[in-house]
């Protein structure tokens, strides 16, 4: 596996647990539809979560979440609503669609980690 591959794949193994050390259950990994992929679905309380992993060994070229452009955007709306429509008699209707980003820094043997709510386009 290439070096940022590795990042990318420990990134959001670092996100998970993360998440569940706040209180998100897991709902799905890396879930695909068509060209795009949700890295994590997660839900608390009445939170349904989408969030996009980056994790970056450096910050020369800018932040981590810089780099969530308006095609992965686009790409991620098409497959939170493919998600949906999939589990409709799943979900209640009361729960929230939230698009987060947590954006993950390599900073020599430790990383940093950001969690940014509400990043982009809400329901």
């Amino acid at each position: 596996m290439a070096e940022h591959n590795e990042l990318g794949k420990k990134g959001e193994d670092l996100a998970v647990k993360y998440l569940r050390q706040n209180g998100y259950k897991i709902l799905n990994r890396n879930w695909t539809f068509q060209k795009a992929e949700i890295d994590i679905i997660a839900q608390k309380d009445s939170i349904i979560a989408i969030i996009e992993v980056k994790t970056r060994s450096s910050l020369d070229f800018g932040s981590p979440q810089d780099f969530v452009k308006p095609k992965k955007i686009q790409l991620l709306i098409k497959a939170v609503n493919a998600y949906i429509n999939d589990r409709e008699m799943d979900f209640d209707e009361n729960l929230e669609i939230r698009f987060d980003i947590i954006a993950i820094h390599k900073n020599g043997e430790t990383f940093a980690i950001e969690h940014l709510t509400d990043a982009f386009y809400h329901f």
